[in-house]
């Protein structure tokens, strides 16, 4: 048996960019896997463990785009 690493939201800022690695089905809403603030994710996708931080960006912050529009 794999061993699961979990993390919990309060590690993490509400502004925060995590990174949701496999799809996450809440009430009410389908999340795809990409890049979310902290705080527009369920905490049941923190419970299962579905939450990546990411990591530091090299290079130069006028390199780094703005996150897509919520649809």
């Amino acid at each position: 048996m794999a061993i699961q690493r979990r993390l919990s939201r309060a590690i993490f800022l509400e502004n925060e960019v995590v990174e949701l690695r496999q799809l996450c089905l809440a009430p009410g809403r389908v999340f795809e896997p990409g890049k979310y603030l902290a705080g527009e994710l369920p905490d049941i996708a923190f419970e299962m463990g579905l939450v990546e931080q990411v990591p530091p960006v090299r290079g130069r912050s006028e390199d780094i785009g703005d996150p897509p529009p919520e649809a």
